[in-house]
């Protein structure tokens, strides 16, 4: 299957997904090579013949789009954002909630992949801001669809290309090596609430003070499935909490509720009031 084939295939079937091709011009190769392999699984002769199988057995959407799920993550990843985070946005979120009676931060990674982002915010508190909020703690949430990648959370052993953006000093405190792996120590791998959803689908019932919804859902989902998730994130954002998407995302036009925290690190914060 050529590329040309793959990208006609993928503009016709993207919206279908309520996604859009945009997102995957620089990731198509990755989903190419799932879908030719799914065509060969199949037993078809080619893209073609894999576009009359979908219109034809309806349950086949739901395949190709777990096809179309991309995961690119990695320990720090922008490292620039993570640092205004420590600089900026957690100090004020926790003088927030120690202000309001609460002694920790509630915060959710959505489509967490296999856990390098949250686990990089419970180095961030653990190994640089515990010391500054001492009676506070960190509850994290992490989301994916995917049990495969959820399992990998559990066991959260990692190659050194995942965690070479750590700092040398945080790799040495929290991680141990296993057969050319690098592996959480318990200290810090028992720091997680995982569940299995789709954020498409399913959220946690809860209020947070940070929520990073990075590289997924502004990158991928087309226009409409955007406003409605953005719509349902901030009403699980307490007034005053942050919002981060990834650098090279967009919030949708016309975006009300939210305050720029920092525009260049994509980092946004919810009004306290409705006249903000």
């Amino acid at each position: 299957m050529c590329d040309d084939e793959c990208v006609k295939f993928l503009q016709w079937a993207l919206p279908q997904l309520h996604m859009q091709w945009p997102g995957f011009r620089k990731v198509r190769a990755q989903v190419c090579k799932r879908i030719a392999r799914r065509i060969k699984h199949l037993q078809l002769a080619d893209i073609t013949e894999y576009r009359g199988f979908v219109h034809k057995h309806a349950q086949e959407w739901d395949v190709l789009d777990s096809l179309c799920q991309v995961t690119i993550s990695r320990f720090y990843r922008d490292k620039l954002m993570f640092a205004f985070l420590a600089r900026e946005v957690l100090p004020s979120l926790a003088q927030q909630a120690l202000a309001q009676g609460r002694d920790y931060l509630n915060v959710w990674s959505v489509g967490c992949g296999s856990g390098e982002e949250p686990y990089s915010m419970v180095l961030l508190w653990q190994l640089q801001l515990q010391v500054q909020f001492t009676g506070m703690h960190m509850r994290i949430t992490a989301t994916d669809a995917n049990p495969e990648l959820l399992q990998r959370v559990t066991e959260a052993c990692y190659p050194y290309a995942s965690i070479k953006n750590l700092p040398q000093e945080w790799r040495n405190a929290a991680f141990s090596i296993h057969a050319d792996q690098y592996c959480l120590k318990p200290d810090y791998r028992h720091k997680l609430r995982l569940l299995q959803q789709d954020v498409r689908e399913a959220m946690p019932e809860e209020t947070f003070d940070l929520v990073l919804c990075r590289n997924l859902v502004f990158t991928y989902y087309d226009d409409d499935l955007q406003r409605t998730i953005l719509q349902r994130l901030q009403a699980l954002l307490r007034p005053g909490a942050a919002l981060v998407i990834g650098i090279h995302e967009h919030l949708p036009a016309g975006t009300s509720g939210f305050t720029e925290w920092s525009g260049k690190m994509r980092i946004y914060r919810k009004s306290i009031s409705a006249s903000e």
